[in-house]
């Protein structure tokens, strides 16, 4: 296949965006028929899991958004390139390129002016390298073509898969480090973003006080260096909220086995994938009804008011007083959270990738008889 993927992700820590783009890579190369596979090009400081993934290329010249603008169009002069993280070279033509979504357009107050304007300048010269543009939802696809006027022909939707978690081995030493009980804890997840409203869940926990044997763990951390300092900030105290920071993947899983629920009220989402991890895992979801959120969990999870404590507060305290509606949720969830898989996904964006790439040797076939 005369194509490459942008291997910038894998010198980024995974949150949900680097996540898409890691099980999407695997799962593509796995695909492939041996000798076929897709080729990563990778900066020099590649970290797992992302160094792991083979067959790769290392371009060791600069760092960074450097290494994508410079570096990597170079090294990938003559391919199709696939960029699975919202950016790509500016300046190189016939590209695939996944946006996750339009947030910095949609609620641009929630990121730093430094990383806002960098992501427009990105997105508003995007359309005129005539790329094909992949998404993970309906709902970024209507964004998408709001904000930057690409025709809906052009932009396919890939909805992540959920069954990485497949290959995680729970590590239940965090129930006993945050001292946490089975089915007596809910799960928050999404780090201090202000997007995710952890404002509206600290309220909402706040009128839970008769709910004195729930505990409430927030997972994640806030980089600031994305996002503006509007919003919660650490910490807020009260013996039911657990404030856990960066757990791994393993203990992240055990948390949601184990948990009575997810609480995941976000204010905007391309997709939320957290929800759907929760889900995989047996975890019922209480989630905000907003964005992307329905399209990604069906009926499978209990809809909230994200802009209304009280209504967060009552959808939990509701949750978490019936043990028959947290099976039923527990059930559902899991029915649904199987149908996404990244084997799926990743056989999609391969047929896209060979439409591309016979498009493109037909343009160049005339041009080489013609020599």
């Amino acid at each position: 296949m005369a194509f490459a993927i942008n291997g910038k992700f894998t010198s980024q820590p995974v949150t949900g965006v680097q996540r898409v783009a890691y099980e999407l890579t695997r799962a593509m190369q796995m695909r492939a028929a041996p000798g076929d596979e897709p080729e990563v090009f990778v900066p020099q400081n590649a970290v797992e899991p992302g160094a792991l993934l083979k067959p790769q290329r290392r371009f060791p010249w600069l760092r960074g958004t450097l290494w994508e603008q410079i570096t990597l169009p170079i090294a990938a002069r003559g391919l199709t390139l696939l960029s699975l993280c919202n950016t790509n070279p500016l300046f190189k033509h016939g590209q695939i390129v996944m946006v996750h979504d339009m947030a910095v357009y949609d609620v641009p107050q929630g990121f730093s002016r430094k990383f806002r304007l960098w992501y427009r300048i990105c997105f508003a010269l995007l359309p005129r390298t005539h790329p094909i543009v992949l998404t993970v939802s309906t709902f970024s696809k209507m964004r998408i073509c709001h904000h930057l006027k690409i025709d809906e022909s052009r932009v396919k939707v890939v909805a992540p898969g959920a069954d990485h978690l497949d290959r995680i081995v729970a590590d239940p030493s965090v129930l006993q480090r945050l001292e946490l009980n089975k089915d007596a804890y809910c799960v928050i997840v999404g780090s201090l973003d202000p997007r995710k409203n952890l404002r509206g869940v600290l309220e909402a926990i706040a009128r839970l006080g008769h709910l004195s044997d729930v505990k409430f763990v927030i997972v994640g951390n806030k980089n600031p260096r994305i996002f503006s300092s509007a919003g919660v900030e650490h910490p807020v105290h009260s013996r039911q909220v657990v404030w856990a920071g960066f757990v791994s993947d393993a203990q992240l899983k055990a948390l949601y086995e184990s948990a009575g629920c997810l609480v995941f009220p976000s204010l905007y989402e391309g997709f939320g994938l957290p929800p759907l991890e929760a889900m995989y895992c047996g975890c019922p979801v209480i989630a905000s009804a907003r964005t992307s959120i329905p399209e990604a969990c069906g009926d499978a999870a209990m809809y909230c008011d994200a802009t209304s404590a009280d209504d967060i507060a009552a959808k939990i305290a509701q949750m978490m007083t019936d043990a028959d509606l947290r099976q039923r949720y527990r059930s559902a969830g899991l029915r649904h959270a199987r149908e996404f898989r990244w084997e799926r996904a990743a056989q999609k964006v391969l047929e896209i990738l060979d439409v591309k790439t016979g498009e493109r040797l037909a343009e160049l076939t005339p041009r080489a008889s013609a020599s």
